[in-house]
């Protein structure tokens, strides 16, 4: 299954939560996201279609390996497209915005280079 931007989203979603909360529900999704509970409850079936999650009888979601890679890779990409623009003079809410745009369309060797960019410049302004 090739995920569109939208399954990419919930995954870093559950992931965040996850690593906040231990426990995520599609409640948590919802609120979190804005979203209504059907658009969650179909996004929750299509993942889990996929093999990137699993929902326990309890109602608990859990990404499956599968699902925690793409969620790493993604979160890294938010995360350090994040620092990057905070770096410029971007306020850190528009920055976080714009990454969680930019992070769906850049491609791997684009994200690389921005990412060495990022850690070279944050290593000398640590060292000033």
């Amino acid at each position: 299954m090739i995920l569109q931007e939208s399954g990419e989203m919930y995954i870093e979603t559950i992931y965040v939560l996850n690593q906040r909360k231990g426990f995520v529900r599609a409640i948590d999704i919802c609120e979190y996201m804005g979203f209504s509970k059907p658009s969650v409850s179909r996004a929750m079936s299509n993942l889990k279609e996929g093999g990137y999650i699993v929902v326990a009888k309890d109602g608990g979601i859990t990404l499956t390996n599968e699902g925690i890679n793409v969620a790493k890779k993604i979160y890294e990409r938010h995360s350090t497209l994040s620092k990057l623009l905070t770096m410029l003079g971007v306020s850190p809410e528009t920055a976080a915005d714009d990454a969680c745009k930019i992070e769906h369309i850049i491609s791997e060797e684009t994200f690389q280079k921005i990412k060495e960019f990022a850690e070279k410049s944050s290593n000398q302004q640590n060292l000033k």
